[in-house]
């Protein structure tokens, strides 16, 4: 097929480039003109593992190209996905003007039966939205017919490449026999079985989307609550992960206890949820604790530091371990980093950090008001605590004789639960984790 693929951010870009593997001809249109000449040389824009030699791959190939301008390969496409920002306003509710101005613009060239798809995240009713401008814009031209489909991503970030290429299902919100049999066939070469393609109207697509994101930080606000209480009664958190992981109504993913979830889409999504509760009279009070709580435990080391050196905390060195949001992402937005950073600052500490790949977007985010290490040896040699931030995979295999090694400092606040409490402390270190007193 010939699919058009309009915004290459992170999910546009894994898309296309997905689409492209599975032998489709992709057209990648974005407006960033210094984006594409970068994408077009192979080099991307974002972090993600296997990403840029696919990218490669398929552009040697002649199945992926990126340019700014998409009128001729959206005249003659087969399918267009909108996969372009829906950033949060003020309000918490989607900004839905680039979604919205897309259909305005592709609707100038749509060429006979067309699927335009909705892979943005995006409010329940914009589908409909979309349709009535295409509608109104393109339709009145004879022999031009375009179905709107919802096809919502649910992409984990540093495992986006097998989360599309080997999912566990694919959501497609259409009622159009016509769009379902093309839409079938395009997601075929990711499948082993039709039955992991499911299929719904539009509307209930688009609720699946922000469904699946808020049980998923619930899940994880919950279990952060738990954790603290392990800590005020004598339990520990780990214990519990296991005993109610086992139960299979439960299942053990997200069970994880730490220091909060962030990235682009679960505070997003949840604050958008909210948003269209508020607009259907349907207060969402459970997704207001799980919010209330998420923005409690961004700040739980800077309180614990703090609660632990007092008045000491200006003037000390504190090293974080972690800056990105979570391990394999460059990606800083909504970081817990942030906050903590922020908190250690005001208290007048002085901050330096390691992260192996996220020091640049970390420094767009927080400039010249923390230092950068280029090991996480270097980072802990002269602290006075040293902070987990971020579960990265190399973190985890520090054993306390190397940390030893690195630093004279004894204090750890294992912000991810990565390292072994017994080990720490019977080497000498004061270990403080996440429910694990």
């Amino acid at each position: 097929m010939n699919v058009v693929v309009i915004g290459s951010g992170y999910v546009g870009l894994v898309a296309g480039t997905c689409f492209a593997h599975g032998g489709n001809h992709v057209t990648c249109v974005d407006i960033d003109a210094r984006k594409v000449d970068l994408l077009r040389r192979g080099e991307l824009p974002i972090y993600e593992p296997g990403l840029d030699q696919l990218v490669i791959d398929n552009l040697a190939a002649k199945r992926l190209e990126f340019t700014t301008d998409g009128s001729k390969a959206i005249a003659s496409a087969d399918a267009v996905f909108i996969a372009v920002g829906t950033p949060p306003q003020e309000d918490g509710s989607a900004d839905l003007s680039h979604v919205l101005g897309v259909a305005r613009e592709i609707s100038k060239y749509l060429n006979g039966f067309t699927l335009v798809v909705l892979k943005s995240t995006v409010p329940i009713g914009t589908g409909d939205k979309v349709a009535a401008i295409l509608r109104e814009r393109a339709e009145s031209r004879t022999g031009v017919h375009a179905t709107v489909v919802s096809n919502p991503e649910f992409l984990k970030e540093g495992a986006a490449l097998d989360d599309f290429l080997r999912p566990d299902r694919i959501v497609i919100g259409t009622t159009s026999p016509r769009a379902r049999q093309l839409m079938a066939e395009l997601y075929a070469p990711f499948v082993r079985d039709q039955a992991q393609i499911v299929f719904m109207d539009m509307r209930s697509a688009e609720l699946t989307k922000y469904a699946a994101n808020a049980m998923l930080a619930t899940r994880i606000s919950f279990m952060n609550e738990i954790a603290n209480l392990c800590d005020d009664v004598g339990a520990n958190i780990d214990n519990v992960r296991r005993g109610i992981g086992s139960d299979s109504r439960i299942g053990a993913d997200f069970l994880y206890a730490g220091i909060g979830y962030g990235g682009s889409c679960f505070p997003k999504d949840v604050k958008a949820l909210m948003s269209i509760g508020r607009d259907a009279g349907h207060a969402m009070e459970i997704l207001s604790a799980v919010e209330s709580v998420n923005d409690q435990q961004k700040g739980l080391l800077a309180r614990r530091l703090n609660a632990r050196l007092g008045d000491q905390l200006a003037g000390k060195t504190v090293a974080l371990l972690g800056l990105a949001f979570k391990p394999d992402t460059d990606d800083m937005r909504e970081a817990p980093s942030l906050t903590l950073v922020k908190k250690l600052l005001r208290a007048g500490a002085k901050v330096i950090a390691h992260d192996p790949v996220a020091q640049q977007t970390a420094r767009a985010e927080l400039g010249d008001t923390i230092q950068y290490a280029p090991t996480w040896q270097r980072a802990v040699q002269g602290a006075d605590a040293i902070l987990v931030v971020t579960e990265w995979a190399h973190f985890r295999t520090i054993s306390p004789t190397e940390l030893a090694d690195a630093t004279a400092c004894r204090l750890v606040l294992d912000g991810r639960n990565i390292w072994n409490p017994t080990e720490f402390r019977a080497a000498g270190f004061e270990y403080h984790g996440v429910g694990r007193r």
